[in-house]
C-alpha cells in the first residue's frame, strides 16, 4: 500500500512538473514579448495590459502550485508547518482568482471593442473602455485579495487536517473537513466563479450576435468589410476560451466537492486539467495576436 502511495505521487508530480514548466515557458514568453515591446514603445495598449497581467498571474501561479506539489512529495513534513501552509494557500487562491478574472475582462475587453451595437450604453463603454481597464485591474485585485485572506484564515483553522494528499497542489491539498465554519469560504470562492463565467458567457454571445448582424449586412449590401475578420478573430479566441473555460469551471466546481478525498482518479483528473488550462490557453491567445505569433514563429526555428 506504501508503494501505491509512492507511485501515485510520484506520477501526479511528473506530470504537474511537465505541464506547469511547459506553462511558465508560455506564460514568461508573452511577458517577455509584451516587457520588450513597452520598453521600446514606452507604452502599452488596454489589450496589451491585460495580457501582461494575464501572463503574470498564471506564471506566479504555476510557480507556486509547482512548488507546493513538489514540496509536498518530497518535504511534507517541512511544508505543513505554520505558517508556510497558509501563506502557499494564500498566494494560491490570490492568483488563482486573478487568472479568472483577468481572463474574464480580457473577453469582456474583446467583445466591447470588436463588438458593434447602436445601443447608447454601449457605445458609451465603447468610448471609455480604456479608462475602465485600470478600475477592471483593481477590482479584480481586490476580489483576489479578499478570497486569499478568506483562504488563509480557513488553512489557520484548527479543524484543518495538514496530512498531505500526495500531489494536490492547491488548497484541496490539506484535507478540510467540510462543515460550518468553511461554508462561506466555498460560498464566497463559488461566488466567484460563477460570475467570471457568466462574464465569458456573455462576452461570447454578444460577440456572436454582433457578428451575425454583420455578415447579414454585408450579404444585403455586397461589400467586404475588414472588421469582418476582426470579429471572426476574436470570436475563434472566445469560443475556444468559453469551452475550455467551462470546463475548468466544472474542475473548480467539483474540486470543492472532492476536496476531502484521497488519491482518487477524479481530483488527479482535476489537478491534471487545471494545471493544462493556464498554458493551453495562454498559447491559444498567442495565436490570436499577429505579434506575437509573429515573434513565436521567428523564434522557434
Amino acid at each position: 500500500q506504501q508503494y501505491n502511495v509512492t507511485a501515485y505521487g510520484a506520477t501526479t508530480v511528473a506530470i504537474i512538473t511537465l505541464e506547469a514548466f511547459a506553462g511558465m515557458w508560455i506564460n514568461a514568453f508573452i511577458l517577455s514579448v509584451l516587457c520588450i515591446g513597452w520598453v521600446k514603445k514606452k507604452t502599452l495598449n488596454s489589450n496589451e495590459k491585460i495580457l501582461l497581467l494575464l501572463g503574470c498571474s498564471r506564471f506566479c501561479s504555476l510557480c507556486i502550485s509547482w512548488a507546493y506539489s513538489f514540496l509536498s512529495f518530497i518535504y511534507p513534513n517541512y511544508l505543513y508547518v505554520r505558517p508556510i501552509l497558509q501563506l502557499a494557500v494564500f498566494f494560491q487562491a490570490f492568483f488563482d482568482h486573478c487568472n479568472l478574472w483577468f481572463s474574464a475582462s480580457l473577453c469582456v475587453f474583446y467583445c466591447i471593442k470588436i463588438a458593434n451595437f447602436r445601443n447608447s450604453f454601449f457605445i458609451y463603454l465603447k468610448v471609455k473602455i480604456d479608462r475602465m481597464v485600470p478600475w477592471l485591474f483593481l477590482g479584480s485585485g481586490i476580489l483576489a485579495l479578499t478570497i486569499g485572506i478568506i483562504a488563509y484564515d480557513v488553512a489557520d483553522k484548527p479543524h484543518c487536517n495538514y496530512h498531505n494528499s500526495t500531489g494536490q497542489g492547491n488548497f484541496g491539498s490539506a484535507n478540510i473537513k467540510m462543515d460550518k465554519h468553511f461554508f462561506p469560504s466555498f460560498f464566497l470562492t463559488g461566488f466567484g466563479y460563477a460570475a467570471s463565467f457568466l462574464a465569458v458567457i456573455c462576452a461570447a454571445v454578444f460577440l456572436l450576435f454582433s457578428l451575425w448582424r454583420h455578415k447579414r449586412k454585408m450579404q444585403t449590401n455586397s461589400m467586404k468589410d475588414l472588421s469582418m475578420d476582426a470579429h471572426i478573430r476574436a470570436m475563434k479566441s472566445i469560443l475556444s476560451f468559453l469551452v475550455m473555460y467551462s470546463i475548468n469551471f466544472v474542475c473548480l466546481v467539483l474540486k470543492m466537492v472532492y476536496v476531502t478525498k484521497k488519491r482518487s482518479y477524479m481530483t488527479f483528473l482535476i489537478v491534471v486539467f487545471q494545471y493544462t488550462f493556464p498554458g493551453l490557453h495562454s498559447l491559444i491567445l498567442i495565436f490570436s495576436n499577429p505579434k506575437l505569433e509573429k515573434t513565436l514563429l521567428k523564434i522557434l526555428p
